[in-house]
C-alpha cells in the first residue's frame, strides 16, 4: 500500500517570534525611525512622523488614564476610519486597557449587545458616519445596559482628553507599561456571525503583533513602505495586517478616506507614492472600473494584499498586470487566528499566487480534516482547514462554551472552511462548510463555478449559491454583476457553460444585481442572498421540507 501524504504544513523559519507588547515594539520602532513619516490621514490632513505618534499615543493614554482606565478595563472604539483611531489603538496597548473594535456599520441592538458582553467602561466615537448618527444612536441604548459607560465624541473631545494627559506623568504611564505582558488581552474583535449575535475574538499582544509581523515580513516591507490602507481599522485587515505590519517595520500608514472611496484610493496611491495597496476584492474591481483608472499612475506600486474573501482568478490577474502590482499577495485567515494562516509569497510562481491562499504562516501550523471524524485528509483531498499555533486567539470574550466548539483540546481552532492543500503545502479554499452545495447527491463548491463564469468577458463580479429544490433537495442560483456597458442573459450564460463544465453545475437560477448584500468588511452574505432567492423564486415549500 502505497504512503498518501497528509494535509499538513508547518511554517518553519529561522526567524523568532516577537516577545514584547505592542508598546516596546513601537519604542523600538520609534527609535530607529524616530523621523519618517508615520501615518498620514489624508481625509483629515493629518501627517505624523513616528516621534509624533509615540508623543500623541502618549498624551491619550495618560488621558485615559487620568479617567480612570485600569490594565484589563475595556474600550470601546466606534469610528469610521480617523488617525484618532490609530493613536486609540496604540494608547490603549501602551496602557494594558482592551479595545473592543465596534463595526462602523452597527445598529442600536448590536451596539447594546457588544458593550453589554464586554462590560465596556468608557466608549470613544464619533459623531456619526455616513447617514448614521452614532451620538443619539448611544442615547438610545445607553438606559438598556447594565452599567454606566462614559462616553467620549472624538470631533468635540478629543481636545479635552488630551487636556487631561497632563494629570498623569511620564513617569506613571511608563510604570504601567511596564506591568503588562505579551500574553494579555489587548484587543477584542466581534465576529459577524451569521446567525445569532456576533462573539467577541479576544486577542493578545503576542497574537496580532506577530501576525502583523510576519505578513510585512512576507511583503518584504522595509521603512521605506508607503502603505494604502483601504480597508476599514476595526477589522483585523486594517488594523493588523495594516497598521501592525507598518509599525513592526517602520513604515508609513495612509488612510485614503473615512470609508471606501474608489477614487479616492486611487487619488491616494498616486500622490501618496504608495508602493502597497490593501483590499478586498470587490475594492479592486471598483478602482479597475473607476472612470479615472486609465489615467492613474500606479508606478509606484510593489505589492499588496488581496484578501478578506475569495480573491477571483481572473481578478487578481488583471491587478498584477494593470495596476502594477507583481508582489500583490493573497491572504487567508479569520479573526480568531489573528487573522492570518496562510500566505502566498511575493515570488510565488503566478499560478500558485493567483489559483492559492499560499502556504502556512511562518511559525504556526494547519491541517485538512475529515470534518465527520477529525482525521488528516491526504493532500488533494476536501476537507476543513484548523490552524495551530501563537496566532489563535485566547477565546471568545467570556463565552467558554463557544471557545471550546471552536477551538479542540489540542489548540487546533476549526475554520468552518472546506480547502485542500497540494503537494508543495499550498492551500486552496473550496467554500464553506455551511456553503458547500449539495444536488441530488452531488457536492459542489461554489467556488469551483464563480471561478469558471469569472472568465466571461461581460461578468464583473459573480456569487453562486444553492436555494431549496423539492427535486434534488438544492439548485444552483448565480448573482451576476455586469462589466458597465455589458449585457448577457441566463440563456446565454447558461450556453456558455455548456459542454465546459458539467451539467449539474451548470446554475438553474440567474439574478443580475449591481451589488451584493455583504459586510462593511466586503465579505459577501450568502445567506442573505438565499433568504433573498427563497423569497424572490417563491421557494418557501421546498426550503420548508425537512432533511435528515
Amino acid at each position: 500500500m502505497s504512503f498518501m501524504q497528509p494535509s499538513y504544513a508547518h511554517g518553519i523559519t529561522s526567524v523568532p517570534l516577537l516577545g514584547e507588547t505592542i508598546g516596546e515594539n513601537l519604542r523600538r520602532t520609534v527609535e530607529r525611525f524616530g523621523d519618517r513619516e508615520a501615518l498620514v490621514s489624508r481625509h483629515q490632513n493629518y501627517r505624523a512622523t513616528y516621534q509624533q505618534l509615540w508623543q500623541e499615543t502618549g498624551i491619550i493614554g495618560r488621558g485615559l488614564m487620568a479617567r480612570g482606565v485600569k490594565k484589563g478595563d475595556r474600550v470601546g472604539m466606534w469610528s469610521p476610519n480617523r488617525y484618532e483611531w490609530v493613536v486609540t489603538q496604540y494608547a490603549t496597548s501602551r496602557i494594558g486597557a482592551i479595545m473592543v473594535n465596534i463595526n462602523p456599520a452597527y445598529r442600536s441592538h448590536e451596539l447594546e449587545h457588544v458593550l453589554t458582553q464586554s462590560a465596556c467602561s468608557l466608549l470613544i466615537m464619533a459623531r456619526g458616519f455616513r447617514q448614521t448618527d452614532y451620538v443619539s444612536m448611544f442615547n438610545e441604548v445607553e438606559e438598556r445596559l447594565p452599567a454606566h459607560i462614559q462616553a467620549l465624541v472624538i470631533d468635540d473631545e478629543w481636545g479635552a482628553l488630551r487636556e487631561d494627559g497632563k494629570q498623569v506623568s511620564e513617569e506613571e504611564l511608563t510604570h504601567r507599561e511596564y506591568s503588562l505582558d505579551p500574553d494579555d488581552p489587548i484587543d477584542i474583535q466581534y465576529t459577524s456571525g451569521t446567525t445569532g449575535f456576533p462573539k467577541g475574538a479576544t486577542l493578545s499582544h503576542h497574537n496580532i503583533l506577530n501576525n502583523g509581523y510576519f505578513v510585512g515580513r512576507t511583503l518584504a516591507y522595509s521603512e521605506k513602505e508607503r502603505i494604502c490602507i483601504a480597508v476599514p481599522l476595526y477589522h483585523c485587515f486594517g488594523q493588523v495586517m495594516g497598521n501592525l505590519a507598518a509599525t513592526s517595520h517602520g513604515a508609513c500608514m495612509i488612510f485614503p478616506g473615512e470609508g471606501f472611496d474608489a477614487g479616492a484610493v486611487l487619488a491616494t496611491v498616486e500622490e501618496e507614492r504608495c508602493t502597497s495597496l490593501y483590499g478586498v476584492p470587490t475594492m479592486f474591481i471598483a478602482e479597475m472600473e473607476h472612470p479615472n483608472f486609465s489615467k492613474t499612475n500606479f508606478a509606484s506600486l510593489r505589492t499588496g494584499i488581496m484578501a478578506g474573501s475569495p480573491c477571483p482568478i481572473e481578478v487578481m490577474k488583471r491587478v498584477q498586470k494593470d495596476m502594477h502590482m507583481p508582489e500583490i499577495t493573497i491572504c487567508y485567515g479569520m479573526t480568531e487566528t489573528s487573522p492570518v494562516s496562510t500566505q502566498s509569497k511575493v515570488d510565488d510562481p503566478l499560478d500558485k499566487r493567483v489559483a492559492t491562499v499560499g502556504c502556512v504562516h511562518p511559525n504556526l501550523e494547519v491541517k485538512i480534516v475529515e470534518p465527520a471524524t477529525g482525521h488528516v485528509v491526504p493532500r488533494g483531498k476536501v476537507g476543513e482547514l484548523c490552524t495551530r499555533g501563537y496566532s489563535v486567539m485566547l477565546g471568545y470574550w467570556d463565552d467558554l462554551h463557544s471557545t471550546r466548539q471552536a477551538i479542540d483540546n489540542a489548540r487546533w481552532m476549526h475554520t468552518g472552511d472546506l480547502a485542500t492543500m497540494d503537494s508543495d503545502g499550498y492551500v486552496n479554499i473550496v467554500g464553506r462548510i455551511k456553503d458547500m452545495v449539495m444536488r441530488g447527491g452531488e457536492n459542489i463548491y461554489p467556488r469551483e463555478v464563480e471561478e469558471f463564469l469569472y472568465t466571461k468577458r461581460e461578468i464583473a463580479d459573480v456569487q453562486v449559491i444553492g436555494v431549496p429544490d423539492a427535486k434534488y433537495g438544492e439548485e444552483l442560483m448565480a448573482w451576476i454583476k455586469l462589466r458597465p456597458g455589458a449585457s448577457v442573459t441566463g440563456d446565454e450564460l447558461r450556453a456558455f457553460c455548456k459542454g465546459k463544465i458539467a451539467t449539474y453545475k451548470i446554475p438553474r437560477y440567474w439574478k443580475f444585481v449591481d451589488t451584493f448584500p455583504m459586510t462593511v468588511t466586503g465579505k459577501i452574505q450568502k445567506y442573505k442572498m438565499r433568504e433573498t432567492a427563497v423569497e424572490e423564486l417563491k421557494l418557501q415549500n421546498a426550503a420548508s421540507i425537512k432533511t435528515a
